[in-house]
């Protein structure tokens, strides 16, 4: 049984190591927004909302998200109880409608509650098998594409089993052509962000020609069908990652045909329980799944990595260790990969495996709220 007490919301200020650029924009200090929660027993833990500072990836921010948390979601789950964390989702989403981010936020922090009361890693909380998992890494637009190459082979000796190029129109052929030369074997991604249209469908097809393990949400994230149709033109499996918010765009997207692999993002979709979900279907669909980033902290990187420990994450997953991104992560220990490519799924506690610093924190705070029963 799992009764709330009290939810503390903290915003902090992560500076990145360099600034990270993607079609949309660019960011150099990330956002933050943290819950720590707390039961009735004194049982506590900590989750992320992965808003982003501006609402491009979509219509939510760190400010949405804590208007969401503070006044309609946290409030009428304090003090009630729950059996077990797959039970909250449902009542999350009967009170508001959509700020899936948010309710991504609280709903993981039961779970993470929820393994702790266990005695359990949430990650075999979760049904998790792996005890390692194949370590993938996201590389930013440069301003060309021999520094792009240049950047992606030093991250291919640094073992990483997969190097995604983020794209745009304009900075997609020559950038991804120069890191092709550069690494003729190599397990290469592209991900546009939703940044192509129509008129770039013959441009889109000339991607075949890498030998790319898949290209990533190309179009808008709302266009299944056009998906589906760009999809019959390209031998490249598309990857959905914007477009799948939930169980019903899953099962539209295989009705349709719009893509062959699915980017799972637990904070996108609305939480573990609906990631659980869209897993189970496409396993049973022979669809693979990977578990893409959002710049997450240290203890959002704990529930990424628990997620990809489940059977069907069968890609290489964007859980890149704490310094790929952060000169000081706010877990201990901070994240790691291993030479070979791996990061290792923590199975020595329950819980989230790692220690929160909340000296750290503290110093980065910019703003903070407790609310309670």
């Amino acid at each position: 049984m799992i009764q709330l007490r009290a939810v503390t919301l903290r915003e902090i200020r992560l500076p990145l190591r360099e600034p990270f650029r993607i079609s949309s924009g660019a960011v150099q200090d990330r956002r933050i927004l943290l819950l720590e929660l707390e039961d009735e027993e004194g049982v506590s833990t900590w989750s992320e909302c992965v808003a982003p500072e501006l609402p491009y990836y979509s219509y939510e921010s760190v400010e949405t998200a804590w208007l969401a948390l503070r006044e309609w979601l946290i409030p009428p789950l304090l003090g009630r109880a729950f059996s077990h964390p797959s039970d909250v989702h449902p009542v999350l989403d009967d009170m508001v409608r959509g700020h899936r981010m948010a309710k991504a936020a609280l709903e993981m922090g039961f779970w993470g509650l929820g393994a702790e009361k266990a005695g359990e890693p949430l990650a075999r909380y979760l049904g998790g098998t792996r005890t390692s998992l194949d370590v993938g890494v996201s590389l930013g637009i440069t301003d060309a594409p021999e520094a792009l190459a240049e950047r992606a082979l030093r991250e291919a000796e640094a073992g990483y089993r997969k190097i995604k190029l983020k794209i745009r129109p304009g900075v997609d052929l020559d950038y991804v052509a120069a890191v092709r030369k550069a690494l003729p074997d190599a397990n290469l991604m592209v991900d546009a962000n939703a940044a192509y249209g129509l008129e770039d469908w013959p441009h889109l097809v000339e991607l075949d020609a890498f030998g790319l393990t898949m290209v990533e949400q190309p179009l808008d994230g709302e266009d299944l069908v056009r998906h589906a149709r760009l999809q019959e033109r390209m031998k490249t499996p598309l990857c959905l990652d914007e477009s799948i918010t939930g169980m019903d765009r899953t099962e539209d997207m295989i009705t349709l045909g719009s893509a062959r692999i699915v980017n799972i993002k637990a904070g996108r979709v609305g939480g573990l329980a609906v990631s659980l979900a869209i897993h189970q279907r496409c396993l049973e669909e022979e669809i693979p799944v990977w578990c893409g980033g959002m710049l997450e902290s240290g203890i959002g990187r704990s529930y990424n990595v628990a997620l990809a420990s489940l059977p069907n994450f069968t890609l290489p997953g964007d859980l890149s260790p704490s310094a790929r991104y952060w000169a000081r992560d706010i877990v201990d220990p901070e994240w790691t990969m291993t030479p070979d490519g791996q990061v290792t799924v923590p199975l020595h506690r329950p819980g989230l495996g790692v220690e929160v610093d909340r000296d750290r924190i503290h110093s980065l705070t910019a703003n903070e709220l407790r609310l309670e029963r």
